[in-house]
């Protein structure tokens, strides 16, 4: 056989410059967004208030409006929900608060719930 007669298309070989050929389509996977945890602060009677404002302020984000309405809604109502966050992030501030609070010599107790 001539050399003519193997110019027929191999499908596992790429043209040059046209790379198109072997391409796969894109996977399509749906992914579920992450459970959302909330996390809560107890009331206790020990515990002072601008001390839950501070942690409300510096491990939540809240300006000391919101961090007051929240620190109200734990003394008055015997919890109060800080934030909703995926479980590693929420379980992280968890641990934080408490440490804080033991630091600072504090029974507050912080916790998180599935929402």
């Amino acid at each position: 056989m001539t050399s003519s007669s193997t110019s027929t298309k191999n499908p596992a070989r790429l043209t040059p410059g046209r790379h198109d050929e072997l391409a796969l389509a894109p996977a399509k996977t749906k992914l579920k967004p992450p459970s959302l945890y909330k996390v809560i602060l107890l009331n206790d009677d020990y515990t002072p208030m601008d001390f839950v404002v501070h942690i409300l302020q510096v491990f939540f984000g809240k300006n000391k409006e919101q961090a007051t309405r929240v620190m109200l809604q734990v003394h008055t109502e015997g919890r109060g929900v800080c934030g909703k966050y995926p479980a590693d992030i929420a379980a992280t501030k968890v641990a934080q608060v408490t440490a804080e609070a033991r630091k600072h010599q504090h029974p507050l107790q912080c916790v998180m719930e599935e929402e």
